[in-house]
């Protein structure tokens, strides 16, 4: 009876040192979205110090429950990133994004490999090296750019994101590529070109379609309670991946394009979703890294200390940059948006969750490869990750974060609406900063509904005047916000 006594304690205590890390890891949130080092990296961290090794003491090295896992979790992660890139965004990127997702990880592998093959690695490790720190993170991308106190360009930020969405694929690709050409000994660069863009087609056409299916049964439905919405959501976005890997195209991209059709739909219980999709992206993330993090043994990390830090900084000063400006060149872009975006190449869980491959494949050396990539990420993370904020100032790409009001306000429903809720900031040159609601020329269907002062909420009545510092909700329809938009500015929440 003993042994069975105990296993339920012991569940219970990898469950409170598991969430004791996790909130821990929140806590300081705030203080690396100052310095600018994406958050997951402490998560990261904090898992090794939870391992076998660390003060924890939770033994885990099961590289096939941590590739599951952690598959599962870079689905919704990009399912997230679909659901909040606007196609506008996607539109103006599509070419250099694109370019940098295919073209740049290739060539970004490619020197990496060189690099690693010169430091006296194996040409097998090199290139497995290569190919699978080859791509950026969205997590980590998204970390720093949506979640911490940074904001580019359009442009420029865009395009980093865009790029961190669709670039997993081609690195996927590369990494089992190399893999079976290791193990069999044959390597096909005619079937690598004809396979990687027919993978990528497959792959967004499947996406597209599952989004647009999706959109439609949301369309058509109607449940009694909000908590089923975000459900069908979560399961277009396993049905996507599967269906697309099913159909020998790329699964990731799949999740992507499915939910960039859906985020730019006007679902029922959108402002919901968002919010559930949003915290269920950050719990990914948080449990991700921590998982990966317990698969660090630090007992292997001096023997490779030397060789991952060098890799990571060559990838981060050398590699990268260098690629991204041949890639961009094309495109005329001024210089310092090219340096720009070669230089916030974040790496973070998709190359960890990649080196599990080798492991799984039996390949000679590679838990010193698995050792050498978490070198790789880390200094990734810290040195761009650290020095994104006063080189976007130094360059004049970042753009002033907007205010955001002491109160928030929602508005879901069940069904689909013809008119949303929008928040602009009352601006000292704006024409209808002093002026009373009455006084403003709405248009028809078009109306103020709060105006939050500080930390006091006004009823929106005719005399209610607008004062420089105030946020005003206003409700519209979507064929009215050009209009608004001549009247009260941008709105804050785009």
């Amino acid at each position: 009876m003993a042994p069975a006594l105990n296993e339920p304690h012991a569940t219970a205590l990898l469950l409170v040192v598991f969430g004791a890390l996790m909130a821990f890891c929140v806590l300081f949130t705030r203080t690396l979205d100052r310095a600018g080092v994406p958050v997951v990296l402490i998560f990261l961290l904090l898992g090794m110090l939870g391992g076998s090794e660390g003060l924890g003491g939770v033994a885990f090295d099961n590289y096939a429950v941590a590739f599951r896992l952690g598959t599962i979790a870079l689905v919704l992660i990009l399912f997230d990133g679909g659901l909040n890139t606007s196609w506008t965004a996607i539109r103006r990127t599509a070419a250099p994004a694109g370019i940098l997702a295919t073209v740049g990880v290739a060539g970004t592998a490619g020197l990496l490999a060189l690099f690693a093959r010169l430091m006296g690695l194996p040409w097998t490790e090199a290139i497995l090296i290569g190919v699978i720190v080859s791509s950026t993170d969205a997590a980590a991308v998204f970390a720093v750019l949506r979640g911490g106190s940074i904001r580019l360009k359009q442009k420029v930020g865009a395009t980093i994101e865009v790029e961190s969405c669709i670039n997993d694929p081609m690195a996927v690709i590369l990494t089992v590529a190399a893999i079976e050409a290791i193990r069999g000994g044959t390597f096909s660069a005619s079937a690598l070109l004809v396979g990687v863009p027919l993978q990528l087609v497959i792959g967004g056409v499947v996406g597209v379609a599952v989004g647009y299916a999706t959109r439609f049964l949301l369309g058509r439905s109607r449940f009694k309670t909000g908590g089923l919405y975000p459900v069908v959501t979560l399961a277009s976005a396993f049905i996507a991946f599967g269906a697309g890997t099913v159909a020998n195209g790329s699964g990731f991209l799949a999740v992507f394009a499915a939910a960039a059709v859906l985020g730019n739909s006007p679902l029922p219980y959108k402002s919901g979703l968002a919010r559930v999709h949003d915290a269920i992206a950050w719990m990914c993330q948080v449990s991700m890294f921590l998982m990966l993090g317990l698969l660090v043994f630090p007992s292997k990390l001096a023997p490779v200390a030397l060789v991952g830090l060098a890799l990571g900084l060559a990838l981060a000063f050398i590699a990268r940059p260098l690629i991204v400006a041949l890639c961009l060149l094309p495109f005329r872009w001024p210089l310092k948006e090219i340096a720009c975006v070669g230089w916030v190449g974040l790496r973070g869980a998709v190359p960890i969750v990649l080196a599990t491959f080798p492991v799984m494949a039996g390949i000679d050396g590679s838990e010193r490869i698995f050792h050498i990539v978490f070198f790789i990420v880390v200094v990734s993370a810290i040195v761009p990750g650290a020095s994104i904020l006063p080189l976007t100032k130094y360059l004049k790409l970042n753009v002033p974060l907007p205010p955001t009001p002491a109160a928030g306000l929602e508005m879901n429903s069940l069904c689909r609406l013809d008119g949303e809720i929008r928040v602009y900031f009352i601006d000292s040159s704006l024409a209808v900063c002093d002026a009373r609601l009455s006084e403003v020329n709405f248009p028809d269907g078009s109306a103020a509904i709060l105006v939050v002062r500080g930390d006091h909420l006004l009823a929106a009545r005719g005399n209610t005047e607008l004062k420089a510092g105030d946020f005003v909700y206003v409700f519209c329809r979507k064929e009215h916000e050009p209009y608004l938009g001549l009247l009260f500015g941008k709105p804050t929440d785009e």
